[in-house]
């Protein structure tokens, strides 16, 4: 059994050993979470239900058959960047994660805006699952009741937003307290979501083997070949979509100080979820394709108006009476990632409040839970707020603003990736096992990474990207993005304003592995 210190003595401690220009601990409740709980709340960040059935429509459309060749690229540099994260974890065990590794590979500048983008992506992805669990929980009901009408509830702004609130509301309460209470829970939800996500697939594979599919389409080995793509722009689409079904298994490691063996359980951690749900979007996305095809009947993947909602539509051709097993699966999904999601932005908050780079508030710990209250109130509140105005607004600019997030994820995941290889740059020729792991790998992986931003950015300049939403002939999707970034960028300048003690390296300095870079700093900060 662990024994902590009371929340003030501890906060005192870590609040002491960040001004020393180094790693130190925040108070929260070490030890509380294992191998199996964190590869848990790993998978349940990334959504799969929801991820799935919103994301699998749109690949479709933009590459076709392909779909399990674009998963597998898009898994490989996920998977590059999470060998990086991994190495920094084990040298670096901290839950500010981007910000504190990117901050001690590259400066306070450049950490910044990592945990920056890093926020700002969970934040805003926080606001979609409280919408999609409000879809689905009424979606769900008027299953149950058979009756239609209940469904539409959720056109009505006043009660989708209200009932978006009482989620909100129910997932920061669980996330507020003890990492126990946050497992218990989720591996009720995972376990759930993840058995008929199996029983979809195989009840699939039964129809297609009795010649009962609604468009037989016999699983070939050209699916999984990238070069079947027929345009770079369609292969590019497809890969940003990719990435981001891929996007929440980072969350294993803000969780590094609540972990057992925290320098190796949340990186092997990390590396078992990818490779899990990589699996698992393999064997969903072959049986849907091989059931339903990718035409534009009424059950195809390519018919543009079940895109949105996939598991919904083939449903009741799959699984018949069990139907709304699939409803309470993405529910049970959106709500599960909806809790875990809080666990990312509220650390790195955390981190960043106990560094000084972001206002000391941030570094308030829970005397009780030994969790980042006061972090993951500030979370709850920007998420519900950004949901409230932009339902109001237009559900476009919501859409838009998670079709943007893929742009923020290349963004801090690249930056972590080069952190990996510039912090250990000068042992990366001592081994083999460093050229791979600390070197080659997260150099691709940030390669790609970056390839597909700037991409990304110049592709959502077209007005007819996204929903087809513009501002003055620029698409909306690009706005969006740079407000985002520029938003991050003003904060970052007040707060240097205000407190520059972290910007001048002072509680948190830039150095290497070896430790050469940080006596420089440090008599440059002197």
């Amino acid at each position: 059994m662990t024994t902590q210190k009371p929340g003030a003595e501890a906060s005192a401690e870590a609040s002491s050993t960040a001004s020393s220009g180094g790693i130190s601990k925040k108070g929260l409740s070490a030890g509380s979470v294992g191998l199996i709980g964190a590869i848990v709340i790993g998978i349940s960040c990334i959504a799969p239900a929801y991820t799935l059935t919103a994301a699998l429509g749109p690949t479709v459309s933009e590459v076709g058959v392909q779909v399990p060749a674009i998963i597998i690229v898009g898994f490989i540099p996920m998977l590059l960047v999470a060998f990086g994260y991994r190495e920094l974890n084990r040298a670096m065990p901290d839950s500010g994660t981007s910000f504190t590794w990117a901050t001690r590979a590259f400066g306070p500048w450049i950490g910044w805006m990592a945990g920056w983008g890093l926020i700002a992506a969970t934040i805003l992805v926080l606001s979609n699952l409280a919408g999609i669990a409000v879809d689905f929980f009424y979606l769900m009901l008027s299953q149950i009741f058979s009756n239609p009408s209940i469904a539409d509830l959720t056109l009505n702004p006043i009660i989708n937003v209200v009932t978006c609130l009482a989620f909100m509301a129910g997932a920061t309460i669980i996330s507020y307290r003890d990492m126990q209470t946050t497992q218990k829970l989720q591996y009720v939800l995972v376990g759930f979501q993840l058995f008929v996500l199996l029983l979809f697939g195989v009840a699939a594979i039964v129809h297609m083997s009795s010649g009962n599919a609604f468009d037989l389409t016999p699983v070939s080995w050209e699916w999984f070949n990238p070069f079947e793509v027929a345009s770079f722009g369609a292969f590019a689409a497809g890969l940003s979509l990719s990435i981001f079904i891929f996007w929440g298994w980072d969350v294993t490691l803000t969780m590094s100080e609540e972990t057992k063996g925290s320098r190796s359980t949340p990186g092997r951690a990390a590396t078992l979820t990818v490779v899990i749900i990589v699996i698992l979007y393999l064997f969903v996305s072959v049986t849907s394709i091989g059931f339903a095809g990718v035409g534009t009947g009424e059950y195809g993947l390519g018919n543009e108006e079940i895109q949105g909602n996939v598991f919904f539509a083939l449903a009741g051709p799959i699984l018949g009476p069990f139907a709304v097993l699939v409803s309470i699966a993405v529910l049970s999904s959106s709500a599960a990632s909806l809790q875990s999601t809080f666990v990312s932005p509220a650390r790195t908050l955390l981190a960043m409040g106990h560094y000084g780079a972001l206002p000391a508030r941030f570094a308030q710990v829970s005397p009780r839970f030994f969790t980042p209250g006061f972090a993951t109130i500030v979370s709850a509140i920007a998420a519900s707020a950004f949901y409230a105005v932009m339902r109001f607004i237009s559900e476009d600019v919501l859409w838009d603003t998670i079709t943007a997030l893929g742009m923020m994820i290349c963004f801090y995941y690249g930056i972590t990736a080069f952190a990996s290889v510039w912090y250990f740059r000068k042992q990366l020729f001592t081994s083999a096992h460093n050229v791979f792991f600390q070197l080659l790998f997260p150099l691709i992986g940030g390669l790609i990474l970056t390839v597909l931003f700037f991409t990304t950015v110049i592709d959502s300049m077209n007005p007819e990207y996204g929903s087809g939403s513009n501002i003055a002939g620029v698409g909306l999707v690009f706005i969006l993005g740079m407000t985002v970034l520029g938003l991050g960028v003003i904060i970052m300048i007040v707060q240097a304003v205000r407190n520059p003690g972290f910007f001048r390296g002072e509680s948190l300095r830039r150095g290497a592995s070896d430790g050469t870079e940080e006596e420089v700093d440090a008599a440059t900060a002197a």
